[in-house]
């Protein structure tokens, strides 16, 4: 027989090469690590976030809106250096919570003298006394500026807020929280629409501005107060405690301390910004509808709807983290039950001091009350208490004897406290100068 050469041969199959198969999946499989990473921090999202958007409230918002109505732009590389150190306290105080399953208030009790708790304890009363009263002095002024007396909302606000953590789970009000810092996308927009001078941004964001008047100085230590305030570490690490986290779970708490510190601080420049950008140069800020009317410009006849949605929903998250932080530093230094997910009867220090705090905060706001002044000067008053807060939260961190390999490491004992060295540099220099201006040399 002969061959027939118009058949065709059938090639042998080709081996596909390992460089050929293994790149395919490959990208798919790294989408999908990267969403799970996006979805675990999703779900871990709480006390980190919570307390360091808290400290976005009515006060933060009026020292913001007065940042940038008195300097423009000018304080936008002091807040960058803020932002640091917010990111570096908000780490400390959620680790000790993930790692020894203690709130701030109960490792102080543990660590220190009586009369050393007795003054940590003090010290955040005293700061969130005003505090409590402006978060309900804003909900009044929010409701004012759309055409509401303050008297007719002020008292529903207090009953909802009180309800909310007396009747509910620690799970079921986080997540009431974290809705309400939707509130805080408002003031992008604005900043936004208000078309800044983006060279100057940019400059004054990378460059240091220097003024020694009184005036910068008292509103850095306002900035420092209302950014890092003592009651946000409280609840972190209390929050940490009371949602059941474990040392394992501490990358993802940490995760959501860090991002939780920059969105609230990136939300902060953008208040400022969006200020400096209408009415930038100004003068200080005398009210809540001056401040909406720095909105004018750039929303139209809605910027008092923008500024009363933002102002609404920043009060009423704080209005109920700021006494829960007290409450929770009280009832962790007396050694007895705290949680949100307990009943009143289970821990009535700890809820009855929350229901105090709000029922004063709410009878005071109902006074006839300088809003921004009250606003702006409880936020001096934190940042002169906020030092003495960071310094015990630093021993702590520190010491081996709580944190055990998780303690601060040399060059991380550095930079904290080359942090609070700072801030307690620009709260003494606040205090000289009110000291020698009570006697005319400042």
């Amino acid at each position: 027989m002969t061959r027939d050469l118009t058949t065709p041969t059938v090639p042998a199959p080709a081996v596909p090469t390992p460089a050929a198969v293994l790149p395919a999946p490959a990208a798919p499989a790294a989408r999908r690590r990267g969403w799970r990473r996006i979805a675990a921090v999703a779900m871990v999202a709480g006390p980190g976030l919570v307390a360091a958007n808290a400290g976005n409230d009515a006060a933060g918002i009026a020292t913001y809106a007065s940042a940038g109505s008195q300097f423009t732009y000018g304080t936008l590389f002091f807040m960058v250096l803020v932002t640091v150190a917010l990111v570096m306290v908000q780490e400390m105080a959620v680790r000790l919570g993930a790692h020894t399953g203690k709130g701030l208030g109960a490792l102080i009790r543990e660590q220190f003298s009586l009369r050393l708790t007795a003054l940590a304890v003090f010290c955040l009363l005293l700061a969130n006394t005003g505090l409590v009263v402006s978060e309900f002095a804003g909900i009044g002024a929010a409701f004012e500026l759309l055409g509401v007396p303050k008297w007719t909302v002020i008292p529903p606000a207090a009953i909802l807020l009180w309800s909310l953590v007396l009747f509910g789970s620690y799970k079921w009000a986080e997540r009431i929280f974290l809705v309400m810092s939707l509130a805080f996308f408002t003031y992008p927009v604005a900043m936004v629409l208000g078309h800044p001078d983006w060279g100057q941004v940019g400059e004054h964001l990378a460059v240091p501005h220097i003024d020694p008047s009184k005036d910068f100085v008292l509103l850095a230590v306002a900035l420092i107060g209302t950014t890092v305030s003592p009651y946000m570490q409280f609840y972190a690490a209390a929050g940490v405690v009371d949602r059941g986290a474990k040392p394992g779970d501490y990358k993802l708490i940490r995760a959501d301390a860090v991002l939780g510190a920059v969105f609230a601080c990136l939300i902060s420049l953008t208040i400022i910004i969006a200020t400096a950008s209408a009415i930038g140069g100004t003068g200080p800020l005398e009210s809540a509808a001056q401040a909406a009317e720095a909105l004018r410009p750039v929303a139209g006849h809605g910027a008092e709807l923008l500024f009363a949605f933002g102002l609404i929903g920043a009060s009423a998250l704080a209005g109920a983290v700021v006494p829960l932080s007290a409450s929770y530093a009280v009832g962790e230094a007396a050694g007895v039950e705290r949680s949100v997910s307990r009943s009143f009867r289970d821990a009535p220090l700890f809820l009855g001091l929350f229901t105090a705090q709000i029922a004063l905060g709410a009878i005071v706001a109902l006074t006839p009350v300088d809003v921004i002044q009250l606003l702006i000067g409880t936020q001096v008053l934190q940042g002169l208490i906020s030092p003495i807060v960071l310094v015990y939260l630093l021993v702590l961190t520190n010491r081996r004897a709580v944190l055990g390999d998780a303690a601060n490491s040399p060059r991380y004992r550095i930079a904290a406290t080359a942090v609070v060295a700072g801030v307690a540099a620009m709260s003494t220099v606040l205090l000289l100068q009110t000291v020698l201006g009570w006697f005319g040399l400042a």
